[in-house]
């Protein structure tokens, strides 16, 4: 029992404690006829015990234990710093409908003044504005971009038919302008959206806008002034209007 009792011990001992120096005991007694003692004896000592034992008077006990130090210095805290990467493109996104079919704007029959009884200087002339307008809910750039809006013709919608008129009197195009909305920030800003406007005037050929990212619904209205003073050839009239939105 009393060996089992030690093993614990010096078990708990390396469990609890960090490396100290190992276990070398040495131990000689005797009841007499002269009792003694000796506790880790010298030379002299250990000649002594060991005449004891050899003398059959005395008895002796060791103990020695021993195990290699640590392979490196103990480090009782230690830090694993983790590095993270990965990458998101850029993109840039606009809805525009399922097919192209919902990118043709077709302002059907553009009304003219047709009535026998007008005025000369009224006559053929547009009853009113032509007005388009878009709406997109999903619309935007995740990176600085720009925004650019332009017409084909700085003269608008162009008549094809190739008939000739009076240039005085008439004009085979229509101009109009195109004003884009939405919410978004300055170009390199981080603060909250506010409203955005880009506007291309009847007049102008392109504009565009550089802002940092957005995301936002985006509105594009096109509007074609009544022409007041001149009436307007007959025949189909054309134009495109691209809208790009370009990661920097």
């Amino acid at each position: 029992m009393k060996k089992l009792l030690l093993g614990a011990v010096a078990l708990g001992a390396i469990a609890a404690t960090p490396a100290a120096a190992q276990t070398s005991e040495v131990h000689y007694a005797s009841p007499g006829p002269i009792p003694y003692t000796i506790t880790n004896p010298g030379f002299f000592g250990t000649l002594a015990g060991e005449l004891g034992v050899g003398l059959e008077v005395g008895t002796h006990y060791t103990a020695e234990a021993d195990a290699p130090a640590n392979s490196v210095t103990a480090t009782p805290t230690v830090d694993v710093v983790f590095t993270l990467t990965g990458s998101v493109s850029r993109d840039c996104s606009f809805y525009a409908g399922n097919d192209a079919g919902a990118r043709n704007i077709d302002f059907g029959v553009i009304g003219v003044r047709t009535g026998n009884n007008e005025n000369v200087n009224d006559a053929f002339e547009m009853v009113g504005p032509a007005i388009a307008e878009i709406e997109t809910l999903t619309a935007g750039c995740n990176f600085n971009n720009e925004v650019e809006i332009s017409k084909d013709n700085v003269l608008g919608m162009v008549n094809t038919s190739g008939t000739g008129y009076d240039t005085d009197e008439f004009q085979a195009n229509i101009p109009y302008s195109v004003t884009a909305n939405w919410t978004g920030v300055a170009l390199n800003a981080v603060t909250t959206g506010s409203a955005q406007t880009l506007e291309v005037d009847t007049t102008e050929l392109t504009e565009l806008k550089q802002q940092g990212a957005w995301r936002s619904a985006m509105t594009i209205d096109i509007v074609a002034p009544a022409i007041s003073d001149k009436g307007l050839v007959a025949g189909n009239y054309t134009g495109t209007t691209t809208l790009t939105l370009r990661a920097l």
